[in-house]
């Protein structure tokens, strides 16, 4: 039976912590900034982690089991 690949656009977007957590970045900070107040920029610059109902989903696209 032939290996999963690696879906690409997941393992440019998320990253594994040491622990074994997910790591995402928050969306909203592409564009459209100039209406956004410079707190809620500030706070979707820091990383956050994957919720734990969507980790299986994106360990399976990471080729993680």
């Amino acid at each position: 039976m032939p290996k999963i690949k690696t879906n690409s656009g997941a393992k440019k977007r998320f990253a594994l912590t040491g622990s074994g957590k997910i790591k995402r970045k928050h969306a909203y900070k592409s564009h459209i900034l100039t209406k956004k107040t410079k707190k809620q920029k500030r706070n979707l610059t820091q990383t956050g982690l994957v919720h734990k109902t969507d980790e299986r989903n994106v360990k399976f696209l990471l080729g993680l089991k």
